[in-house]
């Protein structure tokens, strides 16, 4: 049995393998498919998800890693959708395809969350390994930039 606490809510599971990655049991045991698998050895970005929120690759790392530890999906940035990164997503326009869209925000609010100055530099930085293979990037940055400077808590 393995315990996980994700997106605030404590889940006991039998899983056949503590070394099963936590993306696979985040889709096909929690039906929290909001985090992709893209390339499965942590290259591409759209499995993240927060490990005490810290950005993590969730096909990296095996659910034994995780027990104890919160765990945040794209499902739980927001529970209605209202995070002002999703806000700004829309505002932005920002997705094309959609699929690395979970990945890019989940590492845009670690990036938000940490306090740092946001320009240029610190999002590049934060943003290096999610790939978009339509190339929003622009989009991204003009999107991190709108949730930064938004009124409401990020």
């Amino acid at each position: 049995m393995i315990e996980l606490l994700v997106n605030g809510t404590q889940h006991r599971l039998d899983i056949a393998s503590e070394s099963m990655p936590l993306l696979w049991v985040l889709r096909d045991r929690l039906h929290l498919t909001g985090s992709k698998f893209g390339c499965g050895g942590g290259f591409c970005g759209a499995c993240t998800v927060h490990l005490d929120g810290m950005p993590v690759r969730s096909c990296q790392i095996p659910v034994s890693a995780a027990a104890g530890r919160e765990i945040t999906t794209i499902e739980g940035l927001s529970p209605t959708g209202e995070h002002p990164l999703q806000l700004a997503w829309v505002a932005e326009d920002v997705p094309q395809c959609g699929y690395c869209q979970s990945g890019q925000l989940m590492s845009a609010a670690a990036l938000l969350a940490s306090g740092k100055v946001i320009n240029d530099e610190t999002i590049a930085q934060a943003m290096s390994g999610n790939i978009c293979r339509c190339g929003t990037y622009a989009r991204i940055n003009k999107a991190i930039k709108r949730a930064a400077s938004s009124p409401q808590e990020a």
